[in-house]
């Protein structure tokens, strides 16, 4: 993020749960575990003419890992000459095939398009999308590969219901009025029309999602009050009434009044007539075939029990439309428009190309070791089997180290290791670095698109610029990794512009920065169960007290692959490691040369709390620990922590928000202990305890989405972010309350009185 000066079935189930702290990761996926699990990416923060008074150093011991930050808002969505183009929409692997969900799709947004189009005044309209389809389905001439789109950039996600049997469609949204959401979320039965009498027409009920998650708009309709017709309009008719089923049969009668409240039971529910005249409202209830508008200010309600009188300080939903970028830069069109124009894009093998400086500067601060001991990382753990490798070394000008080669086994991620550049000296030229990285890659495939280029310099190239427009035109993503101060802004930009990731590490041993920027780039569109999961990352510098000791727990969801990495700066420290019965763990592979040794435990570790014990034989010596695994059972996947920023670029003194949420699948978790530390490259600190309360930066009580307003600003320059999380003293638990912004369900309808 950039700072300038000027500038929602009723039960619950309880998990308790033992201590555990989260690094971040950004995977949606479904299961039930304990949360005893860390996972790490990298943030990248850039805090530009920030002033403010902030907390001392932290305590190195509470502040494991830097983490990845998602943008703001990592959609590529574009509005151009009234179309909305760039929608990517998502099939999870875990859904199981059925052309007829793609189908189906399209046709959802086609019939969107034109009632969107007329809802909006002739204003906007789906113009193009993008359906990414799993890898495990079968091929079709039809598919192509994709570019940037994956499964982290996803506006609409089709996965599985959020618990079994709940296939309300809903958007994932916990920030403010007016501010866009995260994602639309739909089931394949939804989109099957298996639940079409419960939500009505897919393609309205999707123009309904849109606004919440384009615009920022909320329902006007209230579930916990359903007897409350909160609509735009009181010319929405129909009746209150109770209805229940028991031992086989149904009642329903008139609703009563509650004699203290003066409201209608709690049991009481609405049913709107079937046929209806009035227009309005979209965001009450599409479903009803005459409702073709958003409520206006002259009709809205705003005595209405709804989250969007609360949320938006009782304006309507079109006064918050019509006061968006997308509104305010439009004026209606004359004529229709087109039909959506549709991209079926097929996920298939990835291909990365490291490029890697071995400038001059590399060899300042033990740069280079330090490079060296993250790819080496990302070459023996981080990179899933069936992917191919190449590398290029650059300095002034580029060598073509190796072609790309495809992982199958430990064989290969060896022979890899050995072309890791050795010396440092010369210029930087970051151009030339990716030329050759598209030359490397092309020779494997003749076209770019969806390949990926994973960049690390520590300097500058103010001659950088001049290849973006190649980069662009290319289909080929770009990762960027700046280790030190210096971070050229145009790779910046072609991350960005490519949906790729960029990293900040500082390179103190100690924060393991490098490391855990490599650990970051684990495929976008591979399978969860091929993901590699970062347990534990720590570093410490070692003075008067030469251990390092601590616990890793290994839960029954993880083990295979587990993986333990231990670096230092000096000298090979005395390395301890027991397994959960106490049995000492030998055979730790030393590599001398890149102050780095490390163990692969054979078939799934087992389940339970390894203890380790470093001592450390220089004074004074930083080490770092960093352990990895893959999932046990594809079945049973992990507990994951998201985060972001509320936004990328900011105006002191404003503040900014941390999100971070905690989720089972798509299940939210309550009752954590969530902590963001933001630390400046200086080293000072900010420590902030994230809160899921529902007040000051909470949008949102217990939706398992924890914030904070961070404020406190101390210089320019990059800053990172470090989250964790843990139960300690309290029982965290899984939300099993319907998710929020959920499409209305309808209950029924009312036909000839009845």
């Amino acid at each position: 993020m950039e700072v300038t000066k000027e500038s929602r079935n009723k039960g619950e189930r309880e998990m308790e749960l033992k201590e555990f702290r989260f690094h971040i990761a950004a995977l949606s996926v479904i299961g039930y575990v304990p949360l005893q699990r860390i996972f790490c990416w990298n943030v990248y923060l850039r805090l530009m003419e920030a002033v403010a008074l902030v907390a001392g150093p932290a305590d190195l011991e509470t502040i494991i890992v830097l983490c990845l930050l998602h943008r703001s808002n990592s959609s590529f969505i574009r509005l151009n000459n009234n179309g909305f183009e760039d929608i990517i929409i998502v099939i999870d692997p875990t859904v199981p095939e059925d052309e007829k969900i793609i189908e189906q799709i399209q046709d959802m947004v086609t019939t969107a398009s034109t009632y969107l189009f007329e809802a909006t005044e002739r204003r906007f309209f789906f113009k193009n999308v993008s359906i990414l389809i799993p890898e495990n389905w079968k091929e079709n001439p039809q598919y192509k590969r994709p570019k940037h789109e994956n499964y982290k950039h996803a506006d609409v996600i089709v996965a599985p219901p959020t618990l079994p049997g709940r296939d309300e469609p809903y958007t994932k949204q916990f920030t403010e009025c007016g501010e866009k959401g995260e994602h639309i979320h739909f089931t394949p039965d939804f989109l099957l029309g298996k639940k079409q009498n419960e939500y009505g027409p897919p393609g309205r009920l999707f123009v309904h999602e849109w606004a919440h998650l384009r615009w920022g708009v909320f329902d006007e309709y209230n579930e916990d009050q359903p007897f409350y017709s909160a609509k735009c309009s009181a010319g929405i008719s129909g009746i209150n009434r109770v209805y229940k089923c028991q031992g086989g049969s149904c009642i329903t009668r008139t609703c009563r009044i509650d004699s203290k409240t003066k409201l209608y039971e709690k049991d009481c529910q609405f049913f709107p007539d079937k046929v209806q005249t009035e227009k309005a409202s979209i965001m009450f209830t599409q479903s009803i075939d005459s409702v073709v508008e958003f409520c206006k200010e002259k009709t809205h309600n705003q005595e209405a029990p709804s989250l969007q009188n609360k949320k938006c300080n009782f304006r309507s939903t079109w006064e918050v439309i019509s006061s968006s970028e997308d509104f305010n830069n439009t004026i209606p069109m004359v004529t229709p428009p087109p039909p959506p124009v549709f991209s079926l894009l097929k996920i298939s093998q990835r291909i990365v190309c490291l490029v890697l400086d071995k400038s001059g500067s590399m060899a300042s601060y033990d740069r280079l070791n330090q490079m060296n001991q993250a790819a080496k990382y990302f070459l023996l753990q981080i990179v899933e089997n069936g992917s191919w490798v190449g590398m290029v070394h650059f300095d002034s000008t580029a060598t073509i180290v190796n072609k790309p080669i495809q992982i199958i086994s430990s064989d290969e991620r060896n022979t890899l290791l050995a072309w890791l550049p050795t010396y440092a000296l010369g210029g930087t030229s970051i151009c030339s670095g990716i030329k050759s990285a598209f030359q490397v890659i092309g020779e494997l495939c003749p076209h770019l698109d969806g390949s990926e280029v994973v960049l690390l310099t520590d300097g500058e190239d103010h001659t950088a610029s001049s290849c973006i427009d190649e980069v662009k035109q290319s289909g080929a993503i770009v990762h960027f990794i700046a280790l030190g101060t210096a971070a050229e802004e145009a790779v910046i930009e072609m991350s960005k512009i490519t949906g790729g990731r960029h990293f900040y590490a500082s390179g103190k041993a100690q924060n393991n920065g490098l490391i855990d920027a490599f650990g970051a780039l684990t495929s976008g569109n591979t399978e969860l169960s091929q993901k590699s999961l970062q347990l534990e990352s720590k570093g410490l510098t070692l003075d008067s007290n030469p251990w390092m000791n601590d616990t890793v727990i290994i839960d029954s969801t993880v083990g295979k692959d587990t993986f333990f990495l231990i670096t230092w700066n000096s000298l090979p420290p005395s390395i301890s490691l027991w397994d959960p019965n106490g049995t000492i763990m030998e055979n730790f592979t030393m590599d001398a040369t890149s102050k780095m040794a490390y163990l692969s435990i054979p078939g799934t570790a087992k389940v339970g709390t390894w203890a380790y014990s470093l001592q450390a034989k220089a004074n004074p010596e930083t080490l770092t620990i960093t352990v990895t695994s893959r999932a046990a059972n594809s079945s049973v996947p992990p507990i994951t922590l998201n985060a972001k920023m509320n936004k990328d670029i900011n105006s002191f003194p404003s503040p900014m928000i941390v999100y971070a949420e905690i989720l089972q699948g798509f299940v939210p978790v309550l009752g954590a202990n969530v902590t963001a530390v933001i630390e400046s490259q200086s080293g000072h600190t900010e420590v902030l305890e994230l809160l899921d309360n529902g007040a000051g930066a909470d949008s949102f009580k217990n939706d398992g989405v924890y914030s904070r307003y961070f404020t406190a600003y101390t210089e320019n320059g990059s800053y990172s972010l470090k989250v964790w999380a843990h139960g300690g003293a309290n029982t965290a638990r899984l939300s099993l309350q319907p998710p929020l912004n959920r499409a209305a369900y309808i209950p029924g309808w009312v036909v000839n009185g009845e």
